[in-house]
């Protein structure tokens, strides 16, 4: 690792940092899931609704191969109907699970998820999720909210892959180390 990637890790670990726990929890179960890492629900399922949302999380991050593959350039217009309608209806899912409750953590796990090439694509992929009816009004306002101008605006992105991914770390009783 380079010292510049060194630093990158940092600042990711410090974003992550600074999400509610709730979203780094979901984060973490949705890396391993799209990541094919854990088993998720052995791994995060702490009842049967939140057993239903991980199967019904699996389902559709079926599609991932599909989006990685399709990501079209930044002028591929030609592209967009079969990419856009596939990442749109997986973030409807995941923002409809109310862990992501920012752009910025959206952004976090999809980068993640797709990779670099996708950040073009991310704000217009939230912002049509985040409309969506099946989400309360009050939640679509806050994230919407959350998309800064100059997130909805960049003029260009960066292309350099993340170098921090979350993983789930088993607690150490610090009685036991002395």
């Amino acid at each position: 690792m380079k010292p510049a990637a060194g630093a990158v890790a940092i600042a990711e670990m410090k974003e992550f940092a600074g999400f509610a726990a709730a979203t780094q929890r979901y984060v973490r179960r949705s890396l391993d899931i799209g990541l094919d890492r854990e088993d998720a629900l052995q791994r995060w399922s702490r009842d049967v609704v939140e057993a239903a949302s991980i199967r019904a999380q699996y389902r559709l991050y079926d599609r991932l191969p599909d989006i990685r593959a399709t990501v079209p350039t930044e002028s591929g217009l030609d592209r967009v109907d079969a990419f856009l309608g596939q990442l749109v209806t997986l973030s409807a899912f995941d923002l409809g699970q109310a862990r992501l409750t920012s752009f910025s953590a959206y952004r976090f796990l999809y980068e993640r998820l797709i990779g670099a090439q996708v950040r073009p694509w991310l704000p217009a992929a939230f912002c049509a999720a985040a409309a969506m009816p099946h989400l309360q009004p009050d939640m679509r306002r806050k994230l919407l909210q959350s998309i800064s101008e100059a997130a909805a605006t960049a003029q260009g992105w960066s292309t350099r892959e993340p170098a921090f991914f979350p993983y789930w770390v088993e607690k150490v009783d610090s009685a036991a180390m002395h």
